[in-house]
């Protein structure tokens, strides 16, 4: 039988690939293929008015020289960095090249600055072997996420693009994947049942994520789901992920009671505003010093804990707390140890203030009753405003908000520190 003729195309490819490098010798020490893999992804991206990125991708010379690109020994690229890395440097535009990056079978690290490159991202890069790191944030690359990715995975940020559709399982399945950024994004579904990989960072806000939390493996330190529409109670969850040090859920309809055991975390961020989170505050133990934390519009209720008090900002405002302010939240505001105190819209019926702060604390709209309050402070519009200067070398001001509340004595004791108060009323608010 006679032999089967080779198709044309292999013999076109052959003999692009022995022009190139008959006639750019300098570059016989990178493999031919990825010789040609880079002239494709020179003509498919171009810098963006004030970038220079690709001055020096001058095909005469060695490719492995170029900015950005670094090759193994073996003449082979393994890592390609496109673009200016430098803060506010204008990004690349056209269209993502994945046909070309594809062919590049040792890459171990690719990876994107902010820009306006669009098109879809292929298994075929994503798949890539050797790959290991893999950052595109901040473009315009659409559709689905990939069905298959690399097993050597370590690093995905695919955030601040416009990605659809699910997150596929296989992603949240890779066996050295530690960190996994798809915020800002059109992401919609459930989050895979099964995480398996051992994740430290998972950021997946601000898409359209539904569903509940699955179980997440432990070593997870960094974890923002917020601004989807998950659901559902996540103490269960909670619990376990003991090396928590930022956690922001805020912004989804979250139920039921915040799990006392995520006090007692190492944690500096903790961010639960915006859910449907009911019952009283129990912290297992006190907060970081110099922490934040944010539980503010929920339906919270009973005391304010002590525990916060050694928290640098605490944001309660639109609960249902009720009862005194703890002394030692208040002496921790009053020295200036908690920056940021937020109390409104609750239904406090105690404060006990002994002088001028040196942090801002919101009380307005609770029930407060026979309460001699010198100071209080806080950043919205009202309907009393009180300015307050300080006597001293040190002059401060603040702006001050006292409305709604059941003011049944002095505003201002006799003898305050206060020198130069004005107020600004309008109705139906009356002294």
């Amino acid at each position: 039988m006679a032999a089967r003729a080779a198709h044309p195309g292999v013999f076109l490819l052959l003999a692009a690939v022995l022009l190139a490098v008959a006639v750019q010798p300098a570059a016989a020490t990178l493999h031919p293929v990825d010789y040609l893999a880079l002239q494709a992804v020179r003509r498919a991206l171009s810098d963006l008015p004030g970038s220079g990125f690709f001055a020096s991708w001058d095909f005469t010379g060695d490719p492995c020289g170029f900015a950005g690109v670094s090759c193994s020994g073996g003449g082979r690229v393994v890592t390609l960095a496109l673009g200016d890395p430098r803060a506010g440097a204008p990004g690349l535009s056209g269209a993502f090249p994945c046909a070309a990056l594809a062919r590049l079978s040792a890459l171990s690290s690719l990876s994107l600055v902010p820009g306006r490159v669009s098109g879809g991202l292929s298994s075929a890069v994503a798949a890539l072997p050797s790959l290991r790191f893999l950052a595109l944030s901040g473009n315009l690359i659409s559709g689905n996420l990939p069905g298959a990715f690399s097993p050597a995975l370590r690093t995905v940020d695919l955030s601040k693009n416009s990605f659809s559709g699910r997150i596929p399982s296989s992603l949240l399945q890779i066996r050295s994947l530690r960190t996994l950024v798809l915020s800002h994004n059109s992401l919609s579904g459930e989050i895979p049942k099964t995480v398996s990989s051992p994740l430290v960072h998972l950021d997946l806000r601000n898409n359209r994520l539904s569903g509940g939390v699955p179980p997440l493996p432990a070593t997870v330190v960094y974890l923002s789901l917020a601004g989807n529409r998950l659901s559902g109670r996540v103490g269960g969850v909670l619990r376990r992920l003991t090396r928590l040090s930022f956690l922001d859920l805020g912004g989804n309809w979250f139920s039921g009671e915040v799990p006392g055991e995520v006090f007692s975390f190492r944690i500096g961020y903790l961010q639960l505003r915006k859910n449907a989170f009911s019952g009283e505050l129990r912290p297992a133990g006190w907060l970081p010093s110099g922490s934040t934390v944010d539980l503010s519009h929920n339906a919270l209720s009973g005391l304010v804990p002590a525990e916060l008090a050694s928290a640098a900002a605490v944001y309660l405002n639109g609960n249902k707390f009720a009862g005194a302010v703890p002394a030692e939240i208040v002496a921790a505001a009053e020295g200036g140890r908690m920056r940021v105190l937020f109390l409104q819209d609750n239904f406090l019926t105690g404060i006990s203030v002994r002088g001028v702060p040196s942090s801002a604390a919101i009380y307005g709209r609770n029930i407060v009753r026979g309460t001699r309050v010198r100071w209080i402070w806080f950043v919205s519009m009202s309907a009393i405003a009180i300015y307050i200067e300080k006597l001293g070398a040190k002059k401060c001001w603040a702006l001050c908000y006292v409305i709604s509340n059941e003011m049944t004595t002095d505003l201002l004791l006799n003898g305050s520190n206060c020198y130069e108060v004005q107020l600004v009323l309008t109705p139906p608010y009356l002294l």
